[in-house]
């Protein structure tokens, strides 16, 4: 049996990613995934504020979990403006 970076590696090959949901692992065509809105990106890869913000105790991890939060829905507020931009 495959370990599971080697099917994340491969899946990634393939332009997918691979995240964990409430269902167990989750694979995703990456170009299609990344059209959400930044919320139900952070939402699907359990990085939106409200679930980081519960892991702060004892866990430094948070901090640039919580960064990436903000990252991402800069970085689709920007898209979304250049779009806008090009119409």
């Amino acid at each position: 049996m495959t370990n599971i970076k080697d099917l994340i590696l491969a899946e990634y090959a393939k332009g997918n990613i691979v995240f964990a949901g409430i269902e167990g692992l989750q694979i995703a065509n990456l170009n299609e995934f990344i059209k959400q809105p930044a919320e139900g990106i952070l939402y699907d890869l359990n990085r939106n504020e409200a679930t980081v913000l519960t892991l702060i105790e004892n866990n430094p991890k948070w901090i640039n979990d919580y960064a990436v939060a903000k990252t991402i829905t800069a970085l689709k507020a920007r898209i979304e403006e250049l779009e806008e931009k090009q119409k």
